[in-house]
């Protein structure tokens, strides 16, 4: 695909990942059966962050260097629309389990843009956060957003209730969080901390810290499996991932070596 490729995101049928390419400002439709490239899609300036609807009809792209989201449909492999206008500096996208809202992390704004997926439109005023948010995922009831401040020293994860579309909680986590990724059951929300080498694990119910798991090199991405058993850790200065036992809250085996500074990570349904 070429260099700079840094979200991913796999389709609810697991057919397809649709990985961005920041330098191109394109996206990379990869068919899972044959691991090949079989469409690529022009978006906007520095594409980072995807997410595909649950319905897998649309892709969200995020691209920092215009301040837009990109609509992608994904039975052509099209642009729907203009692009979506929101904060500055977008990097992190997460689709609600209806499918009837995208949550845009703005990293300079310190703030989270709600998009409306019935007509592609933002709704309501930003939502204030923490410094720098980057990590974005919304909970399997669809209730919560956890919103990951990468913030250098003091970071926190933000809570939002996403009805109210209000933060309600704020929880402190390590240095430099990044990714988050929540438990299939809901009950638990794991956010890389790319400076202090650990993953935090956040029980929801009480929003607040339970284990801290230490891995490789500056950890960036998360994913958990369906199964809830496992979370794939991509660490961008190792060059590997790191598989955690989700029942023990421990590393299991050896890391696995990838390409060089894995950035994003998901897993096939």
């Amino acid at each position: 695909m070429g260099s700079s490729s840094y979200g991913v995101a796999v389709t609810p049928d697991g057919t397809r990942a649709y990985v961005t390419r920041w330098s191109a400002g394109t996206v990379s439709v990869i068919d899972t059966a044959t691991n090949t490239v079989t469409a690529t899609v022009g978006v906007g300036s520095g594409s980072y962050g995807v997410a595909v609807t649950p319905d897998g009809t649309r892709a969200y792209v995020v691209n920092p260097g215009a301040n837009t989201v990109s609509v992608i449909n994904t039975a052509t492999n099209t642009v729907i629309g203009s692009p979506i206008s929101v904060g500055s500096d977008p990097l992190g996208v997460a689709i609600t389990p209806d499918g009837t809202r995208a949550y845009v992390t703005n990293n300079v704004s310190n703030s989270i843009s709600v998009i409306d997926t019935a007509t592609n439109t933002v709704i309501g005023s930003p939502i204030s956060v923490g410094l720098y948010p980057e990590g974005v995922a919304v909970t399997p009831d669809g209730t919560r957003a956890y919103v990951a401040n990468s913030v250098v020293s003091g970071g926190t994860v933000s809570v939002i209730n996403t009805a109210t579309n209000s933060v309600i909680a704020t929880v402190g986590v390590g240095s430099g969080p990044q990714g988050v990724a929540i438990s299939p059951d809901g009950t638990r929300a794991y956010v890389t901390n790319i400076n202090s080498n650990t993953v935090s694990v956040i029980n929801t119910g009480t929003n607040t810290v339970t284990a801290t798991v230490s891995v490789e090199s500056q950890p960036r991405a998360v994913a958990i499996t369906p199964d809830g058993t496992r979370a794939y850790v991509g660490n961008y200065s190792s060059n590997n991932v790191s598989v955690i036992n989700t029942a023990t809250n421990t590393v299991t085996g050896s890391p696995i070596s990838v390409g060089l500074y894995p950035e994003g990570v998901a897993v096939t349904p």
